[in-house]
């Protein structure tokens, strides 16, 4: 019974995962694309970052040119170009992908025919392989760190363990001292762990070590969903998930089943912060008992 069950909230985990993050074109459907918000926020030295329909765009801005993190969708491209050109005279030279979801590369395809330079994590480019074409993929591809120098900024990508999804990056800026983690931090909701893309959550809790250890006092962080946050922030959204895990390993050490554990409520008293936990839930007992 337990099996039955716990296959259940996962085939649903499963469906709310393909409506959050749906194929390219389907993403694009429905959308008042000139409804859509575009601001560009000054986060420290030469950073800033565009917040639109998607994940927050991490830009480096100076007389050498752009260097852009993510892209958000395509029927926006034109708007956040324009948006660039009113903070920056140099041409957008590099793009970078911090994961592979559409929220996040939906851009490449206009910004590769530009001949913007696209990078990203080896797996990104594994993914994103069945879903787009040639223009769109990253032509740089890593699977330990590479830096660009540019606008005297070190602008320093690495992947970390799957977290979000199996191909994260994230991105220093170190002469700024910002961090941009992509989804792997998020200020407005549960995390969120892309299993059916190679997400874990040992590799989410590693990964945010890892921010926390290469962040100071005075590091701005900016999340892939969300507002501009501190060190101190990533470190409570990570002891979050410290202390949910640790509650749901108990109860999956008693036997309970996944409907069991829900009905704990072992989120309780972050559900007011961040919203619904049944995706999240899900994706941490899935792993937990997996590993009994």
């Amino acid at each position: 019974m337990q099996i039955t069950l716990f296959r259940s909230a996962v085939i649903t985990t499963f469906a709310a995962t393909a409506l959050l993050y749906p194929a390219p074109g389907v993403a694009q459907q429905n959308v008042d694309w000139d409804a859509v918000e575009i601001s560009i926020h000054h986060v420290a030295g030469n950073v800033h970052y565009l917040q639109g329909r998607g994940g927050n765009i991490g830009l480096s801005i100076g007389e050498d040119g752009v260097v852009m993190i993510d892209d958000q969708f395509a029927p926006l491209t034109d708007r956040i170009v324009s948006a660039i050109a009113e903070v920056s005279n140099g041409d957008i030279r590099f793009l970078i992908n911090t994961h592979v979801h559409p929220d996040h590369t939906g851009g490449n395809e206009n910004l590769g025919n530009m001949g913007v330079v696209i990078l990203a994590h080896d797996r990104v480019r594994v993914r994103l392989a069945s879903q787009l074409p040639e223009v769109a993929l990253p032509v740089l591809t890593y699977s330990d760190t590479v830096t660009i120098h540019l606008n005297s900024e070190q602008v320093h990508a690495f992947p970390v363990p799957p977290a979000h999804t199996d191909g994260d990056s994230f991105i220093q800026f170190r002469g700024s001292n910002v961090l941009h983690l992509g989804d792997v931090f998020r200020t407005v909701a549960f995390p969120v762990i892309d299993t059916n893309n190679g997400g874990t959550l040992k590799g989410t809790i590693d990964a945010l070590g890892i921010a926390i250890g290469l962040a100071g006092p005075e590091t701005k962080i900016i999340p892939g969903h969300g507002v501009v946050s501190t060190r101190e922030d990533v470190m409570e959204f990570r002891d979050m998930i410290l202390v949910v895990a640790d509650r749901v390993r108990t109860l999956v050490s008693e036997g309970k089943t996944y409907e069991e554990t829900a009905a704990a409520n072992p989120t309780a008293e972050y559900n007011d912060q961040w919203g619904d936990p049944t995706r999240f839930l899900t994706a941490v007992y899935q792993e937990l008992s997996e590993d009994q």
